[in-house]
């Protein structure tokens, strides 16, 4: 594995950590402490942006068709047999949720927000970060 994607591994481990920390035990608390609800949601999408940076290192270190888009990053690496297919789709779920943050599309859905923080992200990007660190 080169350099780069262990520093991006590293990155990624850093942000989940600081997220982790700062999310509220409940979703009362979460929806009414303003300052923490934004703390999560920035480091939800710096989390998610330096997975889908992952996908496109690994994808560059491996010589593999290079995507028109973020979400077909996961695609790729699913054609590649590199993840497996419904990781990419939890990954891809979760890009499109990053992108409502990001960009306010919508009303934010914070429970799904919230859930998504306490339930699936640390699981769904820890299960990438393994797999990518198990290539050769």
């Amino acid at each position: 594995m080169n350099e780069r994607i262990s520093d991006k591994i590293k990155e990624i481990e850093d942000y989940l950590e600081e997220l982790l920390n700062i999310a509220p035990d409940n979703f009362t608390e979460y929806k009414t402490n303003l300052e923490k609800k934004a703390a999560c949601e920035r480091y939800f999408e710096k989390v998610i942006e330096a997975v889908v940076d992952l996908a496109f290192l690994v994808i560059k270190e491996k010589e593999l068709k290079i995507p028109e888009g973020d979400k077909e990053a996961f695609d790729i690496l699913v054609r590649n047999n590199i993840i497996p297919k419904i990781l990419a789709t939890k990954l891809k779920e979760a890009k499109g949720m990053r992108n409502v943050l990001a960009h306010e599309y919508g009303k934010v859905d914070d429970k799904l927000v919230f859930d998504s923080i306490k339930e699936e992200l640390e699981n769904d990007v820890m299960d990438i970060i393994k797999v990518i660190r198990g290539l050769k």
